[in-house]
């Protein structure tokens, strides 16, 4: 691979995940974006109690999103073999955590409502 390029990127996703799943992720993540979108408009102002709980699920979010690389890729934490392999889990982790902590949020909002912080 000489270069990168976002068909190359999209190719290597296709082929690990699979087609189906790959854009049926895509599709649950901009449903998720345009649910938060629509959420602060509602709201006009971020809750900071429902940002404070979005923010303590952000491990969770984190590990499940490891866990679902590592069981997609028939891989496991032993077959992680360089930096560069370290810094790919910190960044799905990353990922993860903060799709989880967005997901927290919108759900709270839809079924609390707005409410006003205290």
């Amino acid at each position: 691979m000489e270069e990168m390029s976002l068909t190359t990127l999209l190719a290597v996703f296709e082929e690990m995940f699979g087609r189906g799943l790959f854009w049926a992720m895509v599709a649950v993540a901009v449903v998720i974006t345009l649910a938060w979108a629509y959420v602060l408009v509602r709201d006009r102002t971020m809750s900071m109690r429902k940002f404070l709980l979005a923010q303590l699920s952000m491990p969770v979010g984190g590990i499940a999103a490891v866990w679902f690389v590592l069981l997609m890729t028939n891989s496991g934490l032993r077959d992680i073999g360089g930096p560069i392999d370290w810094l790919v889990m910190l960044g799905v982790f990353l990922a993860g955590a903060v799709g989880f902590a967005i997901l927290v949020y919108v759900v709270q909002s839809l079924v609390r409502g707005r409410t006003a912080d205290l």
